[in-house]
């Protein structure tokens, strides 16, 4: 059956300010750098300038911010007339300071934001039936309407022959408990083909102490503890046939039903910025997983993408084209 689009993303977009001063304490920051940003929205954007039909089901308020995440994805060529306004409520925020290599104090501001009022209206409303991959976030099920809606659309999704992906996107100050977000994440899993995700985001979507979570002021920076391959083994059993392992410098692990994980190794870059190097990751695997390539193949195209804008400024701004991959690609042998 042929479909419109080759991939539906559902989840956050946001107006991301970013410190110009890198390397400054964010307390003698004097000036940010716009951009737009949000899970979805980047791993949306990520596929597109890969070649990928890609379509964004996100929400933005009725606000000059909205009209700035709008003329960029206009500008990208992205459809957005599936992405309604949401009138009283804000379009999303993030704020972020970059201390590279380890520090990226961030504070997002998602009070009475627009994305999170998703409702089943919205997903009837756009085209889940005509798309061959339908991918989530793990925050879409925070809040209501949108947690309902994110699994009505993944019912859908399945009933129509697409296959679903969930990138478990753990931020621990969207949830008024950790232990929430791991059953919201578990209960979801059944309707779920593939799973993307680090290790601290397996071990959050398996704990169930909350004392296995160390929250910091910093949502980059949260460290959760557990046996990720017991996490694994559980999350996997609950219906997922593929999870994908992001491991940073190290690349990815690619964890397949009964079979040995495969280790997928990266590319040294110096880090410059890591927020959004996960999302070009998922943007790089999806197109190779929608394109039908190997899994091996399709990872390594994702740990391109991510080493490539681990080194920009911003996140959905400098997601690489093809040529830029192959260009990046070909002193390690390419793909």
């Amino acid at each position: 059956m042929t479909k419109t689009y080759d991939l539906l993303n559902m989840g956050r977009s946001s107006i991301d300010l970013y410190s110009n001063d890198v390397g400054t304490p964010f307390t003698d920051i004097s000036s940010f750098a716009a951009y737009v940003g949000g899970s979805s929205l980047n791993i949306c954007v990520g596929a597109h300038r890969l070649g990928l039909n890609s379509v964004l089901l996100t929400a933005v308020g009725d606000d000059p911010i909205a009209d700035f995440i709008l003329h960029f994805l206009n500008n990208e060529k992205i459809e957005t007339r599936f992405i309604p306004r949401k009138p009283g409520h804000r379009t999303s925020a993030v704020v972020l300071g970059i201390e590279p290599p380890d520090r990226f104090p961030a504070t997002f501001y998602r009070d009475n934001c627009a994305d999170i009022q998703l409702t089943i209206d919205d997903v009837l409303a756009a085209p889940i039936t005509d798309t061959k991959v339908f991918q989530f976030a793990g925050t879409n099920l925070s809040k209501e309407p949108s947690h309902s809606a994110t699994l009505f659309a993944a019912e859908i999704a399945r009933q129509t022959g697409a296959k679903v992906v969930l990138d478990i996107d753990f931020r621990p100050g969207q949830w008024h408990d950790p232990r929430a977000f791991g059953v919201a994440v578990r209960s979801a899993l059944r309707l779920v083909d593939v799973v993307i995700g680090t290790e601290d985001e397996i071990n959050a979507a398996t704990l169930v102490g909350s004392e296995q979570v160390r929250r910091t002021q910093s949502e980059t920076d949260t460290h959760v503890a557990g046996d990720t391959q017991e996490g694994i083994q559980k999350l996997m059993a609950l219906g997922p046939k593929l999870l994908v392992e992001k491991r940073g410098a190290h690349g990815a692990r690619i964890h397949e039903l009964d079979k040995t994980p495969v280790d997928v190794p990266g590319f040294p870059v110096e880090i410059y910025n890591i927020l959004g190097a996960g999302d070009a990751f998922g943007g790089g695997f999806l197109y190779g997983y929608v394109n039908g390539w190997d899994n091996y193949r399709a990872a390594r195209l994702g740990n391109a993408c991510g080493a490539i804008v681990v080194t920009k400024h911003g996140c959905a701004n400098f997601m690489p084209t093809m040529a830029e991959i192959e260009a990046f690609t070909a002193p390690y042998g390419g793909l």
